[in-house]
Order: C-alpha cells, then structure tokens, then sequence
C-alpha cells in the first residue's frame, strides 16, 4: 500500500493508460486543436512580446507558438502558456473551475526533445493524465479554494503540467511524488488578477512550474514526498477546510475527466461564468430585443464569483462582466473579440449594461463541480413595458474546434493542415510535422 495520499496518486499517474481509451484520445485531440487556435490567435497579441522583450530571448529548441524564433523550455512554456489564455478563449473544466489545456500542452511541449520525440499517441496519452490530475485536484480542493481568491488555472496547473510531463517520461512513482511537491510549492495565483494582464500570466506561469517541477525532480532534487497530506499539506493550506482528499483517486479515468463532465470549448471569447448570459442576450436579439429599461441575471449561489467587473473601463475588463456581455449581445447579435480589446468599451453598450442588475437565487444548489449546478435567468423589460425571460441551463460550448481554427490562422495557408493532422498524427513523425507547423508566424492584422 502507499504511504501516503501522494504516493497513490503518483501511482496512479505512472500506471494510467488513457491511450486505450478511443473516445478520451478523440476528446484529446479535439481539445489541442482549440488550444491551437487560441495559441495562434493568441500570439498576435501585443502583450504576448512585451513579455518575450522583458524576459529576454533565451535561445532554444523548444516551438513558440507563431514564431519562427524558438525559445528554451522554461520561457516557451510561459510564452505557449500565455498566448493560449489571454485572449480568455480557451476551454475550461467543470472539476477544475480553470482552464487546463493552456497549462498542460505548453509544459508537453517545452519537454520535447526534439531529436527524441516520442509518439503522437504517446503525448496525447501525457495530456490526458495532467487533465485528469488537475481535475481530480480540484475536486478534492473545494470550492472555497477559489470563492476565497485562488485562481485555480495557476494553483493546480503545476501539477496536471507536472504529471503530464512526468508520465510521458516515464518516470517512477518516488521521482513523480517528488514532482508534485515540486508543484505543489508553486502553487499560487489570485483571481484579482482578472482583467488585467496578468491573468493569462498565470497559465505561462503554471506551465513553467510544471515544466521545472519535472526537470528537477528528475534530475534529483529532492522535496517533499507527501505534498498534498498532513497538517501543512496542500489541502490544509489551500483548501480553507473544505478539501475532501478522498476524491482525489476516485473514480480515476472510470470515466476520464476528459469526458465526464468533460471540457468546455469556448464559443465566446470572455470569461465562461458570462456564456450562458451571451446566449440568453443573443436569443433575445434574435426576438427583436434592442434595448432594455432594466434587466436582472439571477446565478446560482457562487456562480458569478469569476466575474468581478461590474462597469468595465476597456474591453479586456468587460470580459469579466455580464452586464457588459448582456449589452453586446443585445445591440450587436454577436460576442466576438473586436468587444474584448484594448480599446475602451462602447458608450452604447455601457448605457445599456448600467440598467442591469444581479442577483443569487439562495434557493438553488451552490455552484460545484457538478454542471448541473450551473445556471443564469435573464429577465428584461422595453421602455414598451414588454417583459421577457430566458433560463440557460450548464455551460453553451463547441462541438466542433475547426471552424474557430480557421478563423484564428485565416492569414496562413500553411497552418490549415493542422486540425486534419492532429486528428490523425500518431507517430513520432507526425508529432514533428506538427510541431514545425507550430512555428509558421501569422500576419498581424
């Protein structure tokens, strides 16, 4: 038996085999392609080399995503980390209340050895164990872990990077305990950020830590073999006494975390607590709605703690706002980047989002892990004195990555091979073709 709750996890990383499962390797492959076009669309991002000139340009091996320069591991992992979230377009996961695919594919990246890749499969199998470690994390955490601050991206991403690179090389239990203690001791990033540049740090961040967590623990460096146990345990630091260390090893890929409850893939590029709010607005546009007098969202108990602008000064602010959301789906029947730049937000949109109003129905089940728990109400009024409502229930997402890759690398011939190659990549060669279609630079349009 294991020592410890770490030693079993660490067991469960090194023995997991989610490569023989069809429909979570499909899943894997679907969710890299939507990282892909996040990265991509990403990367023109002005922020994104504001961060490359006050790092430095490293020389490396290691693939920047839209970049003909690679960098070495540890700041391409924070650069493919970065682009992937700061345009906040990017899945989430229900377990983890964060984004894990922008953590955890930069840090695989970074990892390769390009004259040593190993199988398509092989990487997309590494995915699935940092999705299902950091999913099973943030089960185990609680949900006062972020209604307390935390953003959980950055704090659990260290490990699912950790336990994907970890699992890829094949390392043994005792060195994979390590590297999640490793982890563990970088955990941190706090949801004040959001708004801000910083944010999307976070992901760059989580995937570095991850990366290094790995790199030192392989390497020898010793650390705390029982991280997530005890007294001053992750759990007992983090969890603020809700933490359920009981769930991190059940239900372990029975299914994988990548199918139930399964990942979200965006369909609007703003915060995924606001989703159901755009697609209540964009139904009411369809039925003519222009305009309002007052409007109330009711949410669930929790369920807008991520959205922490109420009157945004810059459309990256007006991510985080569903009032502001509201109004543009009203007045433009569309939510779509050009509202979540730089510029300031629209004074047309801003006299409308001022009429509306929150509330929390206390009745209903506070906001957990469980999708079902995820709801908005969306009720308006016309100055005609006409009244409408409409109820969205979990979480609006795509079925379909392909489309919103085409749209983020329309600039780029070559880069529309990609969704076709990674539905069907498996050998160490199709992980090479890809990874120098990783480097083709998009027009800055």
């Amino acid at each position: 038996m294991p020592a410890s709750l770490t030693a079993a996890l660490a067991e469960y990383i090194v023995a997991a085999r989610p490569d023989a499962d069809a429909a979570a390797m499909a899943a894997a492959r679907l969710a890299l392609v939507d990282f892909l076009a996040c990265a991509f669309a990403g990367s023109r991002d002005r922020t994104v080399a504001t961060l490359r000139a006050a790092l430095g340009d490293a020389p490396g091996r290691s693939p920047v995503i839209g970049s003909l320069q690679p960098a070495e591991p540890q700041l391409a992992a924070l650069l493919n980390g970065y682009a992937g979230h700061v345009l906040d377009y990017d899945d989430v996961h229900a377990s983890v209340r964060g984004h894990p695919t922008t953590v955890i594919v930069p840090a695989l990246l970074a990892a390769l050895d390009p004259e040593a890749l190993p199988s398509a499969e092989a990487f997309l199998a590494a995915y699935l164990v940092g999705l299902e470690t950091m999913a099973h994390l943030g089960r185990a955490v609680g949900p006062a872990h972020y209604e307390r601050g935390f953003h959980a991206t950055a704090t659990l991403g260290p490990f699912g990077a950790a336990a994907a690179i970890a699992h890829l090389r094949g390392l043994p239990a005792a060195t994979v305990a390590v590297a999640l203690g490793l982890g563990a001791t970088q955990a941190a990033g706090l949801r004040l950020q959001f708004g801000f540049d910083a944010k999307p740090l976070h992901a760059g961040l989580a995937a570095r830590s991850g990366l290094l967590a790995a790199q030192l623990a392989e390497a020898g460096l010793s650390g705390a073999p029982e991280s997530l146990d005890g007294v001053n345990g992750f759990f007992a630091a983090y969890g603020f006494g809700e933490a359920q260390p009981e769930r991190v090893l059940d239900g372990w890929g029975a299914p994988w975390q990548i199918l139930c409850p399964g990942l979200t893939l965006k369909a609007f590029p703003c915060c995924t607590a606001a989703h159901p709010v755009a697609v209540a607005g964009l139904a009411f546009h369809c039925e003519g709605v222009r305009d309002l007098t007052r409007a109330t969202i009711t949410f669930p108990p929790g369920g807008d703690a991520a959205l922490v602008v109420r009157s945004p000064r810059t459309g990256i602010e007006a991510r985080f706002s569903p009032e502001y959301i509201l109004a543009a789906a009203l007045v433009d029947g569309v939510v779509s980047l050009d509202h979540f730049d730089e510029r300031p937000v629209r004074p047309d949109l801003m006299a409308i989002a001022e009429r509306v109003e929150r509330r929390h129905d206390t009745s209903a089940p506070r906001l957990s892990a469980d999708p079902g728990t995820r709801f908005v109400v969306v009720e308006i009024a016309n100055a005609q004195g006409c009244t409408a409502e409409r109820r969205i229930d979990g979480l609006p997402g795509l079925d379909d990555a392909d489309p919103k890759f085409r749209d983020a690398t329309a600039s780029c011939d070559a880069l529309q091979a990609v969704p076709g190659l990674v539905r069907t990549m498996r050998t160490p060669s199709d992980l090479a073709r890809l990874l120098d279609l990783l480097t083709e630079p998009l027009s800055h349009q």
